[in-house]
This record gives C-alpha cells, structure tokens and sequence, in this order.
C-alpha cells in the first residue's frame, strides 16, 4: 500500500459531548443556565442532531430535510443545516446558536483518539502518503496543527472546498491525485460504511472503526499500519 485515507470525525478527532459545547459557549457569553436545565438543553441539542460530528438527528424539521443530504457541499449550506437544528432547541439568547457552530470549529472543541498520533506517526516514518478526506464546511487544517498532528498529514480533500462528498468516488481520486498514488495502493480508513465505504468504487482498500468517544476507543487505529504489510 502506497498511502492512506483518513476520514476526521469519528476515526482521527471526536468532537467534545453537547453538554461541553453548551458548556462552553455559556461560559463565553457570561450567562448561565440552572443545571438541571443546562443539561436537559444540551440533551435536546443532541437530539436535534445539532452538533456537527456529534449523534445525528433524531427526526429531521421539514425545513432542514433538504439541507441535509447535501450540506457538506459548501460553508453556507453546512451552517445552514445545522443553525436550522440548533434553533429548533430554545436558548436564553437567539444569538448562542451562530455561537455554537462557531464552537465547534475551533480546537478545544475536538480531541485526537489516543492512537492517532502514534498511527500518524508510524505512518509518517515509513513514507506512506497520508491524506485526511472530510465530509465538512469548514477548515479543519487548525484543528491538525493545534494538537501537533498536521505534520504527518501530506494532503487534506474538504468536501467544501470541492462542492463534493463522500461517497461519491470523486473526492477519495482527488485525494489519491493529491498523493500520487493509485486508487489501487490506497487504504480508506473511516467509521461510516456509506460514506467512507465510496472509496471501494475506485478500488481502493477500506477498513472501518467505530465512532465513540475518546475513552472508549483507545485503540482501534493502531491495525493499520499492520494492514498495509498484509496487503502488500
């Protein structure tokens, strides 16, 4: 294998709980919610599906449905989609909705798997081309480079900045094209089947782990490396 694909949310980065990001953006704005009801908000914000990398939604509002399906194709349909799924959740202040998707864009608000810099890494020491592959609408280059891993990152493909997602075979060639590599001598690692499981169209390898929380997922990347010597 020539190189590997990563996907960002919930494979390499797992964003911070909804109660954290709620948490944080109170804190910012200096206003508070009592607990009881700080924690009720945040668990209705996460049944909206309004936390971008956080649990989808749980029953799409009519006027969210067609963003949806298409909201990593650019920055304004991304924030669209998902300030639609935040105000349908009740804030003490209307403007903590732009807030939150603001919040969730910057470092604090992700966390590496404990494996990732290690895999990094060891991929990076061998020369295996590394690519980070995206659903998003937004850069997440800073994200990489404030927890030390954009080192060991050769390329990154954004679905913004393409006007194209996964699973569609197009984004995992410019990622492929980006390193050099064929689509054959190429591994997609990532946590969705539907989305990540595109890059199979065009040959490449895939592997899946399992989006959860950082505690809970100690490990799961560490194969990787090891799967490229099997499949040479």
């Amino acid at each position: 294998m020539a190189a590997v694909l990563f996907d960002f949310s919930g494979t390499l980065f797992r964003v911070e709980s909804c109660e954290s990001w709620l948490r944080a953006v109170l804190n910012a704005a200096e206003l508070t919610l009592d607990e009881r009801e700080l924690v009720r908000t945040a668990r209705a914000l996460e049944e909206a599906g309004a936390l971008p990398g956080g649990a989808p939604p749980a029953r799409l509002p009519d006027e969210a449905a067609g963003l949806w399906e298409i909201r990593d194709r650019s920055a304004e349909l991304h924030r669209s989609a998902y300030t639609t799924l935040s105000r349908q959740v009740p804030l003490p202040d209307p403007a903590l909705h732009d807030a939150l998707y603001e919040r969730h864009m910057t470092p604090p608000a992700w966390a590496p798997y404990p494996d990732a810099a290690e895999v990094l890494r060891t991929l990076h020491e061998r020369g295996v081309g590394v690519a980070v592959v995206s659903n998003i609408g937004w850069d997440l280059r800073p994200v990489f480079r404030a927890h030390g891993l954009d080192a060991y990152v050769d390329a990154y493909v954004l679905s913004y900045e393409h006007g194209v997602q996964k699973p569609d075979p197009r984004l995992f060639a410019l990622a492929c094209a980006a390193l050099g590599a064929d689509p054959k001598d190429v591994l997609m690692v990532g946590d969705s089947r539907h989305a990540d499981g595109g890059a199979a169209a065009l040959g490449c390898g895939v592997h899946f782990v399992d989006h959860l929380p950082v505690t809970r997922r100690p490990d799961a990347l560490l194969p990787v490396p090891d799967l490229l010597e099997r499949t040479d």
